[in-house]
């Protein structure tokens, strides 16, 4: 390893820092009739800038996964302790997703069992595990295995009552799985299917993996130049693989296609060769300071802006508009366009959950599980 990569990669708290400040960018605007496209989900297939958050993060997962566990067992950490720190971090991980999705009335009984949270702590696992037990190529090929073993099943099972390679909300296998597993635990607002479900679960195990190759790479002896050319080249292989996959299994954040996971995951090679070049190799950082502030308390600010966004939405303000609402309505659609008072509303949004996060970082507190 270079002298760069024996320490924290700034890059890396940088780029989880973007990841997470875009991911409550788009999860909070001001009104959710007035939003730009780049800030919204494709509607189904297809993508967005937005359809880039999660696979970014759970890439993220990956690279933090590989460099962490590969120090902790070199400094000559016991394989127990290791599993332990592992289970521990990903039942917290989803207890702290499942509490989220209850709060504040905590109805058990449709209370969603999927979601981002949750999402992150499976593929933290899994991936995880096969870190600790596998080789380079062994990870490559498990990978390589998760994504056409989706792509078969989800083109040539059919789920009932649907025909084979049916790709609609309801008609999907991967929705059909989330119907008959969760029932009244998946997502609410889409009720046939959950864009965290189970079965599109096991691409995104694949996502994360690409996160632990790329760790691996950056662990290497090879110079911080061929580290980031090298992550820039093999994104723009996956980038142009996913792409070509998308004429025959459509690239589909909800569904997590397999062509998806070589895009998404392309573009977030080619995001983080530029962020290490930048902040690693050139050393412009001053930019970078907020980005670094948030990626270093990255759950912290998730749960702390969930609680935030749900506090806004229940409390109410004189003829039963929520203080959300009231404060679009009074203090951003006073003088701006609908469209641009959201936007504005989510970037003032962002700003509150900085200040927050820049206390925590003055005080040298940083929150892990």
């Amino acid at each position: 390893m270079t002298p760069t990569e024996t320490q924290r990669l700034v890059s890396l708290d940088v780029f989880r820092g973007i990841t997470i400040a875009g991911m409550i960018l788009v999860n909070n605007p001001g009104s959710w009739e007035h939003i730009y496209w780049p800030l919204e989900h494709a509607a189904w297939s297809g993508w967005t800038p937005t359809d880039l958050v999660f696979p970014f993060f759970l890439f993220i997962v990956g690279v933090s996964i590989t460099l962490a566990l590969g120090k902790r067992l070199e400094l000559g950490g016991s394989n127990r302790d290791v599993y332990l720190k592992i289970i521990k971090r990903t039942l917290i991980i989803f207890a702290i997703g499942l509490f989220l999705n209850g709060f504040p009335y905590f109805r058990l009984a449709e209370l969603r069992i999927p979601g981002v949270l949750q999402r992150i702590a499976v593929c933290y696992f899994f991936a995880s595990i096969i870190f600790l037990n596998t080789k380079v190529r062994t990870q490559i090929a498990i990978a390589i295995g998760l994504l056409l073993s989706y792509w078969l099943l989800v083109k040539f099972v059919p789920a009932p009552g649907f025909a084979a390679g049916d790709l609609t909300r309801e008609g999907s296998l991967p929705s059909y799985v989330d119907r008959t597993v969760f029932g009244a635990h998946v997502w609410a607002q889409a009720k046939v299917y959950d864009p965290e479900g189970l079965l599109s679960t096991i691409p995104a195990i694949a996502t994360t993996l690409i996160g632990v190759l790329t760790g691996h790479w950056l662990r290497t002896e090879k110079t911080r130049y061929e580290k980031a050319a090298g992550m820039f080249v093999v994104g723009a292989i996956c980038v142009a693989i996913g792409w070509a996959w998308n004429a025959f299994f459509p690239i589909n954040k909800a569904l997590w296609t397999s062509s998806y996971v070589l895009f998404t995951g392309g573009l977030a090679l080619q995001f983080l060769a530029f962020c290490y070049w930048l902040i690693d190799i050139k050393g412009y950082r001053r930019w970078a300071k907020p980005f670094e502030v948030f990626g270093l308390n990255a759950i912290a600010l998730y749960v702390v802006a969930d609680i935030i966004a749900s506090l806004l939405g229940l409390i109410k303000i004189g003829g039963g508009d929520s203080l959300g609402g009231w404060i679009y309505d009074h203090v951003f659609a006073s003088w701006a366009s609908p469209v641009n008072a959201s936007l504005a509303f989510a970037i003032c949004f962002v700003l509150v959950c900085l200040g927050l996060m820049w206390i925590l970082y003055r005080r040298r507190i940083f929150l892990k599980v």
